[in-house]
């Protein structure tokens, strides 16, 4: 096998060399979508116990002012652990968008959550610095988030079969690379950049569905934060960190596809092709297009609880095995357990903040449908292979009735059948409710639809603070 590669400093040069009016308008537009929905992400997780324990603990470290954590208490800590609380906030809910792959041998949907990592260390990079512009701030951006995706489209499947999670370690690169840009390294220092990332990237699956998988994306921020400022101050890393027999290809996924990635970046914008997919519902993505289905059957049906004998799940493994959770025992649990995200759906006919909760979780009629509602492995589905999102649901009805459906290949929230800009706003709405009135939401609507007209991203981060 020929080890020697030069991607780390390809990917080094393109971010150096990025200009705003080289970015398509097609990857602008989407930007300043992913990123309206990250932030309200990062106000939905602000109050969860991982975001709460990973702030308490970042402020025993000492307050240095520098950039600001995105909740109710707005604080100003050092801009690396800015990063760090606001990327855990805003993965925590698992509602973050998802980078998509049409490639057979991935597993579709299941690559990396691109937005969090650079939005957060840019946040707190652009706070830090100052006089960062919004065309500066959306360059960087996309710089981090295409560097990002290239890498995680291109490592071998290996990577995320054998048990690492793709957003805490691939996102280091992502968050290292915006940092970079606004810090303006040159290619050089970005190399060094992307050496130190490589011996920073963290995250198994073992951690999901628990406290920790939302902080995989916190220390991803933090961590390419910190590179970033590292090569800034003239630390040195391997400059080919990403390359070679000891590199972050080889060493934790055996090795890359060269043509997914050499030449690649920017080629197209992976924002544009193959696309992001924009969550309707704070899950795994993989579950979306089964608990649409179970919603279109419990709409057209008008089924209640009571009316219900049994549901059935038909599906995969590439959806069986991380959606793993027989009964949900708490909101973190119910994330990755198809029985509750059906019930949810059969319940309240949504599922979103109000229903991700422990008390939602554990209340007496979700738990007794969640023992009405099992999977079952279909080798059809299976036949088929991982390039779509494919499953079936079966609702068996007290009367004798059967009501089947497919999900369907075109999913909700993917570029194929895109959340519309009313859907977008409405889910920023019921993440942020707790924390903005309607005023402050749409002053925010109306920066980041014209976040390239700042000139200084410090004025839009003012916005964002609640007690403002």
């Amino acid at each position: 096998m020929n080890h020697e590669t030069c991607v780390t400093q390809e990917a080094a040069a393109f971010v150096a060399n990025l200009k705003f009016q080289d970015l398509p308008d097609e990857a602008l537009r989407i930007a300043r979508r992913c990123i309206l929905d990250g932030l309200g992400l990062m106000f939905a997780g602000s109050d969860q116990p991982c975001t709460t324990i990973v702030k308490r603990q970042s402020m025993g470290l000492g307050i240095v002012p520098e950039a600001t954590s995105l909740c109710a208490e707005a604080t100003k800590l050092a801009a690396p652990l800015a990063a760090l609380v606001n990327g855990t906030a805003g993965h925590a809910m698992d509602w973050d968008d998802t980078q998509l792959s049409v490639t057979p041998d991935r597993i579709y949907g299941l690559l990396t959550h691109p937005t969090i990592p650079p939005l957060a260390a840019g946040l707190a990079v652009s706070e830090k610095i100052g006089r960062v512009s919004g065309k500066d701030f959306l360059t960087a951006f996309l710089a981090g988030f295409e560097v990002e995706c290239k890498i995680a489209e291109a490592i071998r499947p290996d990577h995320y079969k054998k048990g690492f999670h793709t957003s805490g370690t691939v996102g280091t690169f992502g968050a290292a690379m915006t940092a970079g840009k606004l810090l303006g390294l040159s290619e050089h220092q970005l190399c060094h950049a992307l050496g130190a990332a490589a011996s920073m990237t963290a995250g198994i699956r073992a951690n999901f569905g628990t406290m920790m998988k939302p902080v995989h994306v916190g220390r991803a921020a933090f961590n390419g934060v910190s590179a970033a400022l590292w090569a800034a101050d003239g630390f040195e890393a391997c400059p080919d960190g990403l390359d070679g027999q000891w590199g972050f290809f080889q060493v934790t996924g055996g090795g890359f596809d060269h043509e997914k990635i050499v030449g690649c970046f920017g080629k197209p914008h992976t924002i544009i092709d193959p696309g992001v997919s924009i969550k309707p519902y704070p899950c795994g993505v993989l579950t979306h297009p089964s608990m649409d289905a179970m919603l279109a059957l419990a709409k057209e049906h008008d089924i209640k609880p009571d009316s219900i004998a049994e549901v059935v799940l038909f599906a995969g493994h590439n959806i069986l095995n991380p959606i793993r959770y027989r009964i949900a025992q708490n909101e973190l649990q119910a994330k990755f357990c198809m029985p509750f995200l059906l019930s949810a759906i059969i319940i309240s006919r949504r599922a979103g903040v109000k229903e991700f909760t422990d008390q939602y979780v554990n209340s007496e009629p979700v738990q007794a449908m969640m023992r009405q509602v099992r999977t079952e492995f279909d080798p059809m589905i299976e036949a088929k292979g991982y390039g779509k999102i494919r499953s079936r649901v079966e609702v068996v009805l007290k009367d004798g009735r059967k009501l089947v459906r497919d999900s369907g290949e075109a999913y909700r929230g993917g570029p194929d059948n895109p959340l519309s800009d009313k859907d977008l706003q409405a889910k920023f709405t019921d993440c942020s409710e707790k924390l903005l009135n309607a005023k402050a939401r749409q002053e925010i609507f109306a920066a980041v639809a014209g976040l390239e007209n700042f000139s200084d991203m410090k004025e839009f981060i003012f916005l964002l603070n609640p007690r403002q």
